[in-house]
C-alpha cells in the first residue's frame, strides 16, 4: 500500500521561503507536487523521475525547486520568492502520467499542506 506524507507547509510573508518534504513508502517512481487554491482546479507545480528529469509550472520556474533523495524515498519542494498568489493547498503525488503535470492520471495523493503567503 502506497502512503504520502507530507510536512513543511505554513505561513510566511512574501519574498519567503519554504521547504515541502514528502515520504513516501511503498513506491518509488515518478513523484510530483500539485496545488490547489480556494475555488480553483488542482494544478501541477513540480515533478521529477527516477532518471531526475524534472519538469515546472511556468508559474513557478526559477523559484521552486524539486529533488529527491531515494535512499530516504523522500521528494523535496524548495520555494523561494514565494508571493500571495502561490497560496494553496500543497498535495505530494506519485505515479504521475508520463512526463506530465496534469492532476487526472495520478495514482496517488498525500494529504495535503497548506501554504499561505501574505503580502
Amino acid at each position: 500500500q502506497v502512503q504520502l506524507v507530507e510536512s513543511g507547509g505554513g505561513s510566511v510573508q512574501s519574498g519567503g521561503s519554504l521547504r515541502l518534504s514528502c515520504q513516501a513508502s511503498g513506491y518509488s517512481g515518478s513523484m510530483g507536487w500539485f496545488r490547489q487554491a480556494p475555488g480553483k482546479e488542482r494544478e501541477g507545480v513540480a515533478r521529477i523521475d527516477n532518471d531526475y528529469w524534472t519538469r515546472y509550472a511556468d508559474s513557478v520556474k526559477g523559484r521552486f525547486t524539486i529533488s529527491r533523495d531515494n535512499a530516504k524515498n523522500t521528494v523535496y519542494l524548495q520555494m523561494n520568492s514565494l508571493k500571495p498568489e502561490d497560496t494553496a493547498m500543497y498535495y505530494c503525488a506519485a505515479g504521475l502520467v508520463y512526463r506530465s503535470l496534469q492532476s487526472t492520471g495520478v495514482n496517488y495523493w498525500g494529504q495535503g499542506t497548506q501554504v499561505t503567503v501574505s503580502s
